[in-house]
């Protein structure tokens, strides 16, 4: 079933196999987040949210690019800081709703990933990329230090790959931006969807309890301290030994068969 944002023509596929792909619209001007654009991803993500038929989500891109950020001439043509506060506020609730989301996100990435396009990437559980894909974080080549993607990339790489990319505003290719830890795997431009098709089949095979108490572990377990992270885990690792899943899971192993997941 396909879901079409008629302000920005977002597409939301839900497939049989559980995997739901986002695709932006390939306009003329490489899928800018625009404020509409925003507020149709934040729709479409929360629809997402409690639909438990969904697996995995592919955040793709139609077009030359994957996508470069903000909309340059909407937010110049606005001087109030009102405006601009509340603008970049959808954008980084959006973000959350990408890291909040139950399931796992994958970013498939072509051509220019920049500024809050780059932070959209980081902003996903996964990426993967075309050989000739391109990542900058290039707001202070325009004046504007990429504040907002600093918080999505600088929690993806180190601090001083972080500070590299903001500082300078320069390109990186993509075997960079793998080696850097902001993407996970790079592949020939023409194997691009079959790798990510690939990954998000891989993942919704995979016991959909068990992957969405680990996503929400994961992410809450990095901002806590060592001791509350290893609680939190704990707390986890003991609830999911309870499930149909688990017990599946192990009887499999221990019985040298494959495992039958519950649906």
């Amino acid at each position: 079933m396909t879901t079409v944002m008629e302000q920005t023509d977002i597409q939301l596929q839900r497939g049989e196999d559980g995997i739901a792909t986002i695709t932006l619209p390939g306009a003329a001007r490489f899928n800018p987040l625009t404020g509409a654009v925003i507020d149709g991803m934040r729709a479409l993500l929360e629809e997402l949210a409690d639909d438990e038929g969904v697996r995995v989500v592919v955040i793709r891109a139609e077009g030359k690019a994957f996508c470069p950020g903000h909309d340059l001439k909407e937010v110049r043509a606005r001087e109030e800081q009102t405006y601009h506060r509340d603008l970049f506020g959808r954008c980084s609730a959006m973000m959350q709703q990408i890291v909040e989301l139950p399931q796992p996100v994958i970013a498939q990435v072509h051509g220019i990933a920049t500024a809050a396009g780059c932070q959209l990437v980081a902003s996903c559980d996964l990426a993967v990329a075309g050989e000739s894909a391109r990542f900058a974080t290039s707001g202070i080549n325009f004046g504007l230090f990429c504040a907002t993607p600093a918080v999505a990339v600088s929690r993806n790489v180190g601090r001083k790959h972080a500070a590299h990319l903001l500082f300078t505003g320069e390109f990186i290719n993509a075997a960079r931006a793998e080696a850097i830890g902001l993407i996970n795997q790079v592949v020939p431009d023409e194997a691009l969807e079959e790798a990510v098709q690939h990954m998000a089949a891989t993942i919704a095979a995979k016991p959909p309890e068990a992957i969405r108490a680990g996503k929400a572990l994961l992410h809450r377990q990095l901002g806590a301290g060592l001791a509350d992270a290893y609680a939190m885990a704990t707390d986890t690792m003991a609830c999911n030994m309870d499930t149909d899943a688990a017990r599946e899971g192990l009887d499999a192993f221990i019985e040298k068969r494959p495992p039958r997941w519950p649906r």
